[in-house]
């Protein structure tokens, strides 16, 4: 049965958040002063707070930028010397020479830390609630403290520990920061529901944390380690909780890859774990638009409604799409790879398409766009009243001559860094339901699906003393030969680490799962477009300045990771 968490004042009251406070202290309001409302509107009112950090975490510029514009799969230039300088933030992170004053790693910090506050706000004050519902929903906060824990643990090397609001947090790290981590999502599990649907977390969801958890086991224990060594034990839990996942028949691989991202996702059986962005939760997230071309305009009823020219995939990564697929173009090889929405690109007699029926295309977009004329504000028609599509030029731009012809090379030079260079993703879809197009996206963010459940097998299986190849490639052909709305990809003959590696960048490719991939398989110190940096220390983000110096009154108390 899906449940709905609906916000109420509470949910704006229950604590007082300070942006960067590593302590994690917050004021709670004691639950007499609210008036008028039920037990249950109250247990909703602090569960809610909980979850609602969610979306600004996976921001296109927070999350999102650490995890990709940070490896091979991103690259995001000082668009035509003019747009996302940033004071060069993007150029830093993708050539690992982020500082600790870095906007984005600091406003990710202050988010997880914020979700973690309000948990532990939630842990402390649900006990004495008297709903039904109030059980479930403190095991939720626990885990969802586990959740973002795992994020500080990933992304900066630490964890937090806090149980009693009137104390200071005890960081961990390593061994003990990973037994914690176990620990919690392991006393959560049993009491956990099946049917929360993916925007809250489940049991199922819980059991794919633990093996993510544990497949990254060997990295947390030694992130600077030369090798990490994977123990048997920890593979074997891998497999374990996903074949508890997949045997739970709860769960099925989308037969059209796409529709994973769609605006309307959130009911997609293949969805474990995600972030909730239906309309009626406010979702804002900029998914859908980050990449696309600002003269690329996806609604017909949304005229301001643009892309801004943002990342690109690097060519590195394009290139191993081509080579995986020759002599086929992986358009035509691999559904996931591109999706043809607009029929003017295969008939340029096509230029009047129905508003209602209008879709840009989606996944990795190339050579010259198509789309819909605006000229002075408004989009053109057709006689016959339908919505004029054509060849896009760079109009937003004041280049009217320049055609949005996107090309394969991209890099920080002023040529490599023209607004049509480097193949954009359109992964995401636009939203047609929100209250403006561009700026707000209803579909769910995926943080855990099907797919991955199986790959994670798949590489454990791999990793063990005694790899079982055989297993391993009928899970990842199994994945491969599930699109089947279109022609699926054809199955592998064999699979290796490296194989697997390459696999996962195709199915999981701008969903946050690069950079911790790319460090688990001891690819995140090679060279690629515009980055050579080979520092082991850079495979953890700075903590943030802000932080460091909230934290000053307590010396020895935060200390900046190496190399910062």
């Amino acid at each position: 049965m899906t449940r709905k968490i609906i916000f109420v004042p509470l949910a704006l009251m229950c604590v007082l958040i300070i942006a960067g406070c590593t302590k994690l202290n917050e004021q709670v309001l004691d639950e007499s002063s609210v008036t008028g409302l039920t037990d249950k509107q109250i247990a909703e009112g602090i569960i809610a707070p909980v979850y609602a950090r969610l979306p600004d975490i996976f921001l296109h510029t927070n999350y999102f930028a650490m995890q990709e514009i940070s490896t091979d799969e991103a690259i995001l230039p000082y668009r035509g010397g003019t747009d996302w300088g940033d004071n060069g933030i993007y150029v830093a992170l993708h050539k690992h020479e982020t500082t600790s004053t870095d906007p984005n790693v600091r406003n990710t910090w202050n988010n997880i830390t914020q979700g973690i506050s309000r948990a532990v706000t939630a842990i402390n004050t649900l006990p004495t609630n008297s709903d039904a519902n109030a059980k479930l929903f403190l095991a939720e906060a626990r885990g969802m403290r586990a959740y973002y824990s795992m994020l500080t643990l990933d992304l900066f090397g630490l964890v937090f520990v806090k149980d009693d609001l009137s104390e200071s947090s005890k960081i961990l790290r390593g061994e003990a920061a990973l037994e914690y981590l176990k620990s919690e999502l392991l006393a959560v599990e049993p009491v956990l529901d099946n049917g929360t649907g993916p925007g809250r977390l489940s049991k199922p969801a819980v059991w794919g944390l633990l093996a993510r958890l544990y497949l990254n086991a060997a990295v947390y224990r030694d992130p600077y380690a030369a090798s990490f060594t994977f123990k048997n034990e920890d593979m074997d839990k891998v497999v374990e909780y996903c074949d508890k996942i997949i045997s739970s028949g709860q769960y099925a691989l989308a037969t059209e890859y796409f529709s994973l991202f769609n605006d309307n996702n959130h009911t997609n059986k293949e969805l474990i774990f995600a972030v909730d962005q239906r309309n009626d939760l406010n979702g804002h997230n900029r998914m859908a638009y980050f990449s696309l071309s600002g003269d690329q305009y996806p609604l017909p009823t949304y005229p301001l409604a643009n892309g801004t020219d943002g990342p690109a995939i690097t060519p590195d990564f394009y290139r191993t799409w081509v080579n995986a697929n020759l002599p086929l173009d992986p358009a035509v090889a691999d559904p996931r790879f591109y999706k043809q929405n607009l029929s003017i690109y295969s008939n340029p007699g096509d230029s009047c398409v129905d508003a209602a029926s209008f879709n840009i295309n989606r996944g990795i977009l190339r050579g010259q766009q198509y789309g819909l004329i605006r000229k002075n504000g408004v989009f053109l028609k057709c006689a016959s009243g339908k919505m004029l599509v054509g060849k896009l030029f760079h109009d937003s731009r004041n280049k009217p001559t320049l055609p949005v012809d996107f090309t394969e090379a991209i890099d920080f030079s002023p040529a490599g860094s023209n607004y049509f260079t480097g193949y954009r993703v359109e992964k995401y879809e636009f939203s047609k339901t929100s209250v403006s197009g561009r700026n707000f996206g209803e579909h769910d963010i995926v943080i855990l699906r099907l797919a991955d459940i199986y790959l994670m097998r798949a590489e454990a299986k791999l990793r063990k003393s005694a790899p079982d190849a055989t297993a391993a490639l009928t899970d990842v052909n199994i994945v491969r030969a599930s699109r089947t709305a279109t022609t699926p990809a054809k199955p592998l003959p064999s699979i290796s680490l490296d194989l697997l590696f390459r696999e996962r960048g195709f199915e999981f490719y701008w969903e946050c799962l690069r950079r911790t991939d790319m460090i688990r398989f001891g690819k995140y110190e090679g060279s690629w477009t515009e980055k050579s940096n080979t520092d082991k220390q850079k495979r953890i983000f700075p903590i943030p300045q802000t932080a460091i110096d909230g934290a000053s009154n307590l010396p020895g108390y935060l200390t900046q990771n190496p190399s910062y």
